[in-house]
């Protein structure tokens, strides 16, 4: 019997999937997209075993807004499910404090199926992520990315999607915590996105997301408060320098930017970055004399670019300036 939390994911939303009684015992929850969190009253950040509590959910254009979730070595559940080993694999990992129904998630899932065909994979780590005790979660991130790997072994072992056909995006805490999962699949994974990854705990953290961790990394940065100002990626790109964004009044809402500039750029290109010397320049806005010009985002990596790139936004959406 798996042991699966409701509350984390909204129990007034979410519904019992009657699995096939040869799959035994197991009932698991969907998730439905637009849902709304409640309070969580409790946790076990302390004690985090990602690969019992972590929840993975399947959504793709037969189920945009319903999941299926999906359980590491029942091959039955992944056989009768709508994955499809013939398209690309996106998988999305939250941040702090939050769990499957985030901002995040709701925002991506849709922009994703909308673009492209895919198998989008909504990872839930939501017991590791809910601690006010920053070493502990930073430590459950990457607990959480080893797992993720693990189930990424093994749904390419069933299924036969090749590692460079996988998309991982994460924000927050997620962003170091797709590093994780792509330098436990040995660098192989063939896409990262880091969407301004978290600061706190990370600046001498040998564990944090770098270009290594997959055949191509790039990192959005939005804020200096919640998010990492170095750079990290093969690309790494600065909003307005990356301290602040036009059209927010709080760190809160610059963190969420990042998500929201890399889901605009999914539906309408743009956001043409200019190449800067390195992240100190990029910070102060000094981008003036390199030629060189990229796009932020996208769904397809930008394999053999590198550097770092400043980017100005519009206050409100549209956000790009092309």
């Amino acid at each position: 019997m798996i042991k699966i939390v409701l509350i984390v994911l909204g129990v007034s939303s979410v519904l019992s999937w009657a699995l096939p009684t040869n799959l035994g015992e197991l009932n698991l929850p969907k998730y439905q997209l637009g849902a709304d969190n409640i309070q969580i009253v409790s946790y076990d950040a302390e004690n985090f075993n990602p690969d019992v509590t972590n929840q993975y959910h399947l959504f793709t254009r037969s189920n945009p807004s319903r999941s299926q979730p999906l359980v590491i070595g029942h091959n039955n559940i992944l056989s009768q499910s709508n994955f499809n080993n013939n398209k690309r694999t996106v998988f999305l990992i939250h941040g702090w404090f939050n769990s499957a129904t985030s901002d995040f998630n709701r925002e991506l899932v849709p922009v994703l199926l909308s673009a492209d065909d895919l198998n989008v994979i909504v990872v839930d780590w939501s017991t590791g992520a809910n601690s006010l005790n920053y070493r502990v979660v930073n430590a459950n991130a990457v607990k959480s990315g080893e797992a993720v790997a693990r189930f990424i072994a093994w749904l390419s072992q069933q299924s036969g999607i090749s590692l460079e056909q996988i998309h991982l995006i994460g924000h927050g805490l997620g962003g170091h915590q797709a590093g994780a999962a792509g330098r436990a699949s040995n660098g192989k994974i063939g896409y990262i996105t880091g969407l301004n990854p978290s600061l706190i705990g990370w600046v001498t953290n040998i564990d944090r997301l770098s270009p290594n961790d997959a055949l191509y990394t790039e990192v959005l940065h939005t804020n200096y408060v919640q998010g990492y100002i170095g750079d990290l990626g093969h690309v790494d790109f600065y909003f307005n320098g990356g301290i602040s964004m036009p059209g927010c009044d709080s760190n809160e809402c610059d963190h969420d930017r990042s998500f929201l500039y890399f889901a605009e750029s999914i539906v309408s290109g743009g956001f043409t970055g200019r190449e800067c010397l390195n992240y100190y320049a990029a910070v102060l806005g000094m981008c003036d004399f390199h030629p060189g010009r990229l796009q932020m985002g996208g769904l397809y990596p930008k394999n053999g670019k590198t550097g770092v790139y400043y980017v100005e936004t519009n206050p409100s959406s549209p956000y790009s300036q092309g």
